[in-house]
Formats: C-alpha cells, structure tokens, sequence
C-alpha cells in the first residue's frame, strides 16, 4: 500500500493506476550486492566527473551506497525538498511520466538490473530512477526546470506511431531482462521497434519532447564542450555509458533548442551529447520549444495535430472556454483557410473555464461529441465574446430571441436561444439553443430532434493540447500494459545471503573457511560473489581464504576479458577501504 503524504494526495487517479507497491521483500541478496557494487563504482567516478549537485543530492534525498532504497524511506526525506516518489512498473507512458514530474512526483521503477547488465541496461531500473534521478532534484533550480518540464511535456499531442513505439520499447526492454532471454523473441521484438522507426511519419511534439528530455533529463553534460560535468540520469547511473562519454568518440555539442530533432536509439551508447552553460539554461531552451508547440501557438494547425493523434485533447478558445474530447473534424474557414470554421468531437465531451468543469456540461451531457462554429459573425467587426449588452441586443442575441446567425465562415445557426454562460469577465463563452439547425455549406451539421444545442463562442483558437482541462473529473481509460515479470532468486543467491549475514568480526573464520569452499567453486559469471568472499576475508582478517578468492579473482580476469575491468575496479574499491 502506498503511504499518503501532501503531495502523492493532489495525484489525480489516471496517474494512480501506474502505481504500485515496491516489493522490498523480494529483493534478493545477490541484487543488493549489485546495488552495493554499482554505488561504490558510481559515487567513486562521480565524484570527479558529476556535477556538484550529485554528491549533496545522494544525502538530502536519502539515498545509501549499501542498500536499495526503500521508498517509504525516500519519501519522508523527499517532502522536506518538496517532492515525493512512487514506484511503477518498468516504463510507463512518457506522458503519464511527464504529468508526475508536474505534480513534483519522481516515478521509479522498482526492479534492479540483473548481474549480466550490471554496467548498462535499456530497462528502467531503481538504479537509474532513485540513483540517477533523485540526487539532481536537491538543486533548486534544476527541480524546477524538471517540474515545469513535467507541466509542458505532458500536454505536447502524439501520434499513433508514439503509442505503438512505447509498448515495443516496452516489451524489448522486459524480455531483455528475462533471468532467461528468448533470443528469437528478442531479436522479432527490435525488427518491431525497427519497423516503426522506419515509417515515414512527421515527428510529433512528443517526439520532440522526448528527444529534449532524452539529451538533458538523461543524457545531459553541464559546462562547456571541452570542461563539462554530468548531470543526466542515465550517465549517473549508467557505469559503462559515464565513462564511454568522456571519450574523444562522443562529439560534445552546445545544448539548443535545436535538440529537439536529434533522434536516439536507447539500445545503443550516444554517439553525441549535449553541453548546457547551467540549469537555468536548460529552462530558457524549454521555453523556446514551448513556443513552437499547438499548446501556445492553438490554430487550425494544432487542431489537425489533435485529429491525427487519435487521442484525448482539448482545445480552448479565445473566450477561455475548454472543450475536451476526440476531436474528428476541423472544417476550414473557406474564406481563410488558415483558420476553422467548425470544430467537432466524437465520444464523451466536456466544457471547462479554467481547468473546471463547468456544472452542466460533462461527459454526461455530452455523451455523443460537441461541434460548435468559431469565429465572428458575417457583417461585424465585433466576434460575440466582446459585444456589449446593446450589441447584443441589435444582433438579437439575448434569451427567448429566435434568430439565425450566419459567420464568416459560412456556417449558419438557426435556433431560440435559451440560455447562456459568461466567463469571470463577462464575456459569453457559450449560447444553448432550442430548436436548432447547424449548416455549413452542403452539411447538416445539427438538427432540431438531437436536442438542445450549445454553441461555444470564441473567435479564436489559442491553445490545442493533449489530454484533459479538468483531469480530476474527465473520466479516463484504463492502460493495459504488459507486467515485468520479477525473477525468482537464483539457486547461488543462498551463498550472497551467507555472506550479507555473517557479522565482521574474527568469530566468523570458520564459518568464513567452510563457505570458501562453494564461493571458489562458483562460475565465472558469479564474479561478485567472489569479490564479495575476497572482502569480508579481508575485513576478518582471515588471510589464507582472501589469498586464495584474490587467485580466484585474477583468473577470471584472466579467462574473461568482458569481466576483467568489473573485477579490476572491484579490488581498487577494497584496497581503497
């Protein structure tokens, strides 16, 4: 069960069902060990290559080298910064992820990496959620720009190919951390992901927020190009990747808005990277970018993006009114094309001022879609949002009043009008009509026995984004994702839970001696296992048995050269000890 605080409360219940408990229990031995090993190697190169910021952000966010952390525990440390963090399981949708971030939640994914892919992994893990992520949210401006980050990603409009890549991603980065891979099953899940990469689709916004995030969120350096520091999660707690980008094979490149259209492949480490001056950079190019997106820029253009998305958005008008749904239509003004003369949804439909749901008008009332005409009457220099009473009055725009109404656009309502709502200014926002007939050009686009009709009133379209005005009441679908199945422990993990309970003192020798005999006999692969005998003999100062696991050590180096470097750095962090 998930305990409650100030700030997992305002968590709307669309982001609740990405939540679940972390099972600590389930951790084994052998994964705290490569918690323990990965942390030593990280604190010790980040010490000298991340930014400031890391180091202080492993104490203030309650993170330890020895153990995994338990989020219960993160959270009580968490609120004092402001944040809090949930687990999740592996992925979630990037804009679920995004909309956490805005309400200062950090999502973590509760598995750990296993032995094999102790240096990198392309699923999320604790290592790269809680390590990575968290220590950086101590810096205030940094948790800032990820908060608000979190506030324009999440409402950036998809397309399908967004929805269809998530889940391959998704489902290449569980069967890659399988105890037992199925390389047939791997090698059809990335020809999938391949497929998809190769279709011939305008990127997205989200493409390009995802891309923005990618090369700052998780894989930014801070500096300059030639004297830099690393800041992204995915270098703090990847080892292999960290130290790969320091290479001359990494061009280092100015962070611009222009990052945006750089493409990654989360398979494979990154060819470039990106150098921020500072934090408060990065928040200037997020706002560049927030500038081009249909969240500010609205218009005809953000409405077909919407279209073309198949999903859930919103769209609001110059009057301020928010009409959320799945938005099928957007007819052209005929007279200019760069604007709509008729919007329409399809499904459940909602009418909001500012982020509330106006009383009257939810999915409930509007069960079966919403169209309305926008722009200014024909003949009148004045849209309807900004007559005065007497304008209205000569327009036969007041209650009781049946009148026919003709735009620019050429769309023509015929109805008695009944009713209608103003926004906090006074301006109308919406006209209900009885009796109503709705044409444009050949279309009938309303009819009398359908019932009332409501039309909204907005000149404009200033905003077109995804997702919600009103998240807490807009009722949501429920998101099938496939389960990252957690392995059993392995059969040699009963050796890493001798070793993680054995106290350090001399009473332990013979205990120490009689495990000797398994430890050493173990395959190369359980190199850790090793290393960890090696240490605890040191501590004890049973030298016969540390003589003899360092032989051992020294021949898997030997007989494995992929592992030769894990070991070597291993031994460097005992002497060090």
């Amino acid at each position: 069960m998930m305990i409650e605080n100030s700030i997992l409360k305002r968590l709307p219940d669309h982001l609740r069902q990405y939540i679940k408990p972390q099972p600590y229990e389930q951790y084994a031995a052998i994964d705290q060990a490569v918690w323990r090993y990965v942390m030593q190697k990280n604190v010790d190169f980040h010490s000298r290559y991340a930014h400031k910021s890391y180091r202080d952000g492993l104490d203030k966010t309650g993170i330890s080298l020895d153990r995994i952390p338990n989020l219960y525990g993160m959270n009580r440390i968490l609120k004092e910064i402001g944040w809090a963090a949930v687990a999740v399981d592996g992925f979630i949708p990037p804009r679920a992820f995004m909309e956490f971030q805005a309400y200062n939640v950090l999502v973590i994914a509760s598995e750990i990496r296993q032995l094999e892919h102790i240096e990198y992994t392309p699923a999320p893990d604790i290592i790269h959620e809680s390590a990575g992520h968290a220590p950086l949210l101590a810096d205030p401006e940094y948790a800032a720009f990820l908060k608000r980050f979190g506030e324009i990603g999440s409402k950036a409009i998809s397309n399908p190919r967004n929805h269809k890549m998530f889940h391959a991603i998704r489902k290449l980065s569980i069967l890659k951390e399988q105890k037992k891979p199925n390389p047939k099953a791997i090698e059809a899940a990335e020809q999938d992901i391949q497929t998809l990469q190769n279709e011939m689709v305008a990127p997205s916004e989200m493409d390009q927020l995802r891309n923005l995030h990618w090369w700052s969120v998780e894989y930014g350096l801070i500096g300059t190009p030639v004297n830099f520091k690393l800041y992204g999660a995915g270098l703090l707690s990847s080892i292999g990747e960290s130290q790969w980008c320091l290479s001359n094979k990494v061009a280092k490149l100015p962070f611009t808005p222009e990052v945006v259209h750089q493409r990654f492949d989360i398979t494979q480490p990154q060819p470039q990277l990106f150098v921020t001056p500072n934090f408060a950079h990065l928040s200037k190019v997020l706002e560049t970018v927030a500038d081009t997106l249909s969240l500010r820029k609205g218009g005809l253009s953000g409405l077909k993006k919407l279209i073309t998305s198949e999903e859930v958005g919103t769209v609001e008008l110059s009057t301020g009114l928010q009409i959320t749904g799945r938005f099928v239509a957007g007819f052209k003004n005929p007279h200019d094309p760069a604007k709509a003369a008729y919007i329409q949804t399809k499904g459940q439909t909602a009418l909001a001022y500012r982020n509330q749901e106006l009383i009257g008008h939810s999915c409930k009332y509007h069960p079966d879609g919403f169209g309305s005409p926008i722009g200014k009457l024909k003949g009148s220099n004045l849209a309807i949002e900004d007559m005065t009473p007497g304008d209205l009055e000569a327009f036969g725009l007041v209650e009781g009043h049946t009148i026919r109404l003709v735009f620019e656009s050429g769309v023509v309502v015929e109805g008695k009008i009944i009713t209608g709502i103003r926004n906090l200014f006074g301006k109308i926002m919406v006209i209900t009509f009885q009796d109503c007939t709705v044409r444009f050009e050949d279309r009938v686009l309303f009819q009398p026995d359908w019932g009332a009709y409501d039309m909204a009133i907005g000149k404009t379209i200033t905003s077109v984004y995804a997702g919600p005005a009103d998240v807490q009441h807009f009722p949501f679908e429920k998101q099938p994702l496939m389960e990252t199945k957690i392995s059993p422990a392995s059969e040699i993990n009963r050796l890493y839970e001798k070793l993680e309970a054995i106290d350090l003192d001399t009473e332990n020798t013979k205990t120490l001696a009689e495990l000797g005999h398994e430890v050493l006999k173990a395959s190369d692969a359980h190199w850790l296992l090793v290393l960890n005998y090696y240490e605890i003999c040191l501590k004890n100062g049973v030298s016969s048995w540390s003589h003899k696991s360092r032989k051992r050590l020294e021949s898997i180096m030997q007989n494995q050269k992929t592992l030769a470097h894990l070991v070597a750095d291993g031994i460097q962090f005992i002497n060090k000890k």
